[in-house]
């Protein structure tokens, strides 16, 4: 509706010309005589054939051209990797993978955070790379979010460390205060931003999550942290058909051979080094 909307309104003028001419010939079917001589006159058939093609054009023209302009530079399929001042985290294009919890300044801080729990080394990629923060926040979004598994009305009583969580606050409202309250520590100790923060800084931080150094009234800083790294993690091994451990990755770094459905061809031979297999190349499209 809105492109046939816009083309009518661009190409109006020219339409209200070709009216105009159907209606100067509409009742002209017959040949006129000028000076005794016949001048064949367009048939109304004729002209309105020749006028569809002509209206087709500039409609298929403008709905085509449009495909072709140039894309603004402003836009962005993916949220923009964090860049601080020392190794910046990247994050790879996948155009198929979308946020479907995390905003992007939440995206940015939990991926930040997670390439420090699980950096790049030489022996492979970081979790910015496997698209952790991706696998966090897709969790976040369904039942784990939701803590749709677990009991979760009162009484509530203060559990012990070994406990974990006793309280009513659900695993995504947990991320939204904790990696709030990174970035309003990080604010007030270092005066930048989490994502802006040297990666020795950005350790800093987090460390002083997980000693517990940082008192907030709402959560446990170090139980945020302790799930928050348990989610990066489950985020470089879980199989990539749930947004992390891009290209299976995390699982070629371990040798790991994902989701074979059976062993029976290679159970009697020597030991074979097998390709990670995920989920996803058992799916019945395939």
């Amino acid at each position: 509706m809105h492109i046939r909307f816009l083309l009518e309104k661009q190409y109006s003028g020219k339409v209200r010309n070709l009216r105009d001419e159907v209606d100067c010939v509409a009742n002209s079917d017959e040949p006129k005589k000028t000076n005794g001589q016949n001048i064949e006159q367009p048939s109304r058939r004729k002209f309105l054939i020749n006028a569809g093609y002509a209206i087709g054009g500039v409609v298929v023209g403008g709905a085509v051209g449009s495909l072709f302009r140039k894309p603004n530079k402003t836009q962005q399929t993916e949220p923009a990797p964090p860049s601080g001042t020392g190794e910046e985290t990247t994050v790879p294009k996948n155009y198929n993978r979308a946020l479907m919890f995390f905003s992007q300044d939440q995206f940015a801080i939990a991926n930040a955070a997670a390439e420090r729990i699980y950096p790049a080394d030489d022996i492979g990629p970081g979790a910015a790379a496997l698209g952790v923060a991706f696998f966090i926040d897709h969790q976040l979004a369904g039942d784990w979010g939701f803590n749709s598994r677990e009991y979760m009305s009162p009484p509530f009583y203060t559990g012990e460390k070994t406990q974990g969580y006793q309280g009513r606050l659900r695993r995504r409202e947990m991320f939204e205060i904790g990696l709030q309250e990174i970035e309003n520590y990080s604010q007030t100790q270092k005066s930048k931003k989490f994502v802006k923060l040297a990666p020795e800084e950005q350790d800093e931080v987090l460390k002083a999550f997980e000693s517990d150094s940082v008192k907030l009234t709402t959560i446990s800083a170090s139980g945020f942290f302790k799930t928050l790294r348990s989610a990066t993690i489950e985020g470089v091994y879980s199989d990539p058909l749930y947004g992390g451990n891009m290209d299976m990755n995390g699982w070629k770094m371990r040798n790991y051979p994902g989701n074979q459905m059976s062993y029976t061809d290679i159970i009697e031979k020597d030991f074979t080094k097998i390709e990670p297999s995920s989920l996803q190349d058992h799916m019945s499209a395939h």
